[in-house]
């Protein structure tokens, strides 16, 4: 498995250890039913005859009927613990990005205030339409914004790995706002241990707090299209000293304001998401 490096990825490892182990028990009760019954139920090579005929065996038609749904429901329960711990966000989170899927690279809008002044907020541009207003909110006063955009055959300059890198700070949480320009996507950095859908007219979001510094590697996970196996991209690590220089790089590029984030959200999407706010 990958070596988790946020604050949040072990309790899905440590689930997914817990799911591997109840079915590798159940596998070993199965595989030793069958194999007890091939050996000692097998045809006799002296004998031809018809084995006892039971119609019903209520002991065993409870056991097959109990025992999965109480497998169900043990991993039911762990499976909404989790994702309930894992969903929840923060109204006021340290840093807020806007990652956009396209066909066929990624988009990063950095919801941030550059360059210190609470006064240029861009946070209403046009540009931002797909991203609800309460999404927004967790941006600092003055999110001017910078972004950055990727193609397939970008390469990140000290691994050589493909796609466009998203940089992150060490030791501070980061929400991502996920959104589409146009079918469904699914944003995975293998060592977050987590996935979600990027949909297009819905607003999928979820925190991490990475712990470790280092470049990580992320790609789509959804099947999107001809080029979908290029969907590819990098995680960036770094201090949050390193960080805020990065993102006055980008603004020296002239990289500032953001970038078309999407599909707009559909109506009943959004009342849904209101409603379960």
């Amino acid at each position: 498995m990958p070596t988790p490096v946020t604050d949040e990825a072990p309790r899905i490892l440590s689930l997914w250890q817990g799911s591997w182990a109840a079915a590798l028990a159940t596998g070993v009760l199965v595989w030793g039913l069958i194999i007890w019954s091939v050996i000692f139920h097998r045809r006799s090579r002296t004998k031809v005859e018809v084995p006892a005929q039971t119609r019903y065996n209520m002991p065993i038609e409870a056991l097959y009927t109990i025992v999965p749904f109480i497998i169900i429901a043990v991993l039911f329960y762990f499976t909404a613990r989790d994702e309930n711990a894992l969903l929840k966000t923060s109204k006021k989170p340290d840093h807020v990005i806007n990652v956009v899927g396209f066909q066929w690279s990624w988009a990063f809008n950095y919801l941030e205030n550059v360059d210190g002044d609470k006064s240029t907020s861009n946070i209403d541009s046009s540009a931002l339409s797909a991203v609800p207003d309460k999404w927004k909110k967790g941006a600092p006063a003055g999110a001017d914004g910078v972004y950055d955009e990727g193609t397939p055959g970008e390469r990140n300059p000290q691994t050589g790995n493909p796609g466009p890198t998203l940089w992150l700070p060490k030791g501070e949480k980061v929400q991502f706002v996920l959104t589409s320009r146009d079918v469904i996507h699914s944003f995975w950095v293998v060592p977050f241990l987590m996935k979600q859908d990027v949909i297009p007219g819905h607003t999928n979001v979820f925190e991490v707090t990475p712990n470790k510094e280092g470049t990580f590697m992320g790609k789509c996970a959804e099947l999107c299209g001809v080029d979908h196996s290029r969907m590819l991209f990098n995680v960036k690590v770094v201090s949050p000293e390193r960080y805020k220089a990065h993102l006055k790089e980008l603004a020296k590029k002239g990289q500032t304001g953001y970038l078309p984030s999407g599909i707009e959200q559909t109506d009943h999407a959004r009342n849904a998401e209101i409603k379960n706010r």
